[in-house]
């Protein structure tokens, strides 16, 4: 049986984060305070590739705060790419903790589409 899945993404789990992270190259998450265009923010700290300001996760909340002046100081295609490498890596994680296995295909349009069954 076939379903179709809408995710809403909030960055809870940071070994998903750090996951993503890797998964795009980027150094590692640190968990730090540190100064955005608005005044400091402190959380799982993310540097996105040619972005000015890093991304700042409160994994508790699952709330992003970051700055890029509108796409001036970075593209929101960058952290479209977190997100959706987020998404990727956390369902790994869930699938594999309950004995299910992901496969992964990537889509012409850049999308991921994720199958999840049950075995090998």
């Amino acid at each position: 049986m076939s379903h179709i899945v809408t995710i809403q993404t909030k960055l809870r789990d940071a070994v998903a984060i750090a996951a993503a992270c890797s998964r795009l190259q980027l150094d590692p998450p640190v968990h730090d305070t540190v100064p955005l265009y608005q005044g400091p923010a402190t959380g799982l700290v993310v540097r996105l590739r040619d972005w000015r300001y890093p991304v700042v996760v409160d994994t508790t909340t699952g709330t992003t705060r970051y700055d890029n002046y509108e796409g001036a100081w970075g593209d929101p295609a960058r952290l479209n790419e977190l997100l959706q490498a987020y998404a990727v890596e956390k369902t790994r994680i869930e699938a594999r903790r309950k004995g299910l296995t992901v496969r992964e295909q990537s889509l012409s349009d850049g999308s991921i589409r994720l199958v999840v069954t049950e075995g090998v």
